[in-house]
């Protein structure tokens, strides 16, 4: 195996290690000698993975001291906060900062496509809302999901700005997971039905502020029902 390769190796399972809780923000993590028997690497591969992750700002470096685990805020790889979100135990405030940036990023993609988008779009949204009430009421929880996500996606696409598609990209597999968590609550689908039809309703209108605050009042329910009908249960 190439050394980078060896590097790449040490470096996911620490950071595994990180997101399982096992080293949570403020602990050290093992040293240098710990990790290379517990690999059988060098200590050469074991110091280039643990600069790998400082400079992702996962890891800080105190001299004297040892090597500490950051504040997930504080982390700079997009890569390592996805799989965080999707894989780590702070459930909860992932889940909560996720609704927090789609409600930043989509309240305007929405306001953009309002002014943008085509006939067969907004026909395709309303398409996409019965294939969610049909899903609904088969209690098809993967069909319910499915349509949910392409209409959101259809938006993003209309907005016809390139930048908010390629920041959502890598967001998806943790939307997947995310909406198929709160959308096994019948009473979440409900209310996604309905402010689904709003926002689709709010686009055929061409106003640009009506589309707006339908994808916000969207954004403010699926936050309570996050609140109050998925993490108060857990």
């Amino acid at each position: 195996m190439a050394r980078k390769s060896l590097v790449g190796v040490v470096a996911d399972e620490l950071l595994d290690r990180i997101i399982a809780g096992e080293f949570p923000p403020g602990s050290s993590v093992p040293g240098e000698l710990e990790l290379s028997a517990r690999h059988d690497v060098s200590r050469m591969t074991v110091r280039e993975a643990m600069k790998t992750l400082e400079a992702q700002r996962i890891l800080s470096v105190e001299r004297g001291r040892g090597t500490f685990v950051n504040p997930l805020n504080r982390w700079a790889s997009l890569e390592a906060v996805l799989r965080a979100a999707s894989e780590g135990k702070n459930e909860a405030d992932a889940s909560v900062q996720l609704i927090e940036l789609r409600r930043m990023l989509e309240t305007g993609a929405c306001e953009l496509a309002a002014a943008r988008i085509s006939d067969a779009d907004v026909q395709a949204l309303y398409g996409y809302v019965a294939g969610m009430q049909a899903a609904h009421e088969a209690n098809d929880l993967p069909a319910f999901v499915e349509a949910d996500l392409a209409f959101h996606d259809l938006i993003l696409r209309a907005s016809e700005n390139v930048f908010v598609a390629v920041l959502f990209e890598p967001l998806h597999r943790v939307l997947e997971k995310r909406r198929a968590e709160t959308s096994a609550v019948r009473e979440i689908q409900i209310h996604a039905i309905g402010h689904h039809r709003n926002i689709a309703v709010a686009l055929e209108s061409r106003d640009p502020v009506q589309a707006r605050k339908a994808m916000d009042a969207h954004m403010q329910q699926t936050l309570d029902d996050l609140r109050n009908l998925v993490l108060e249960a857990k």
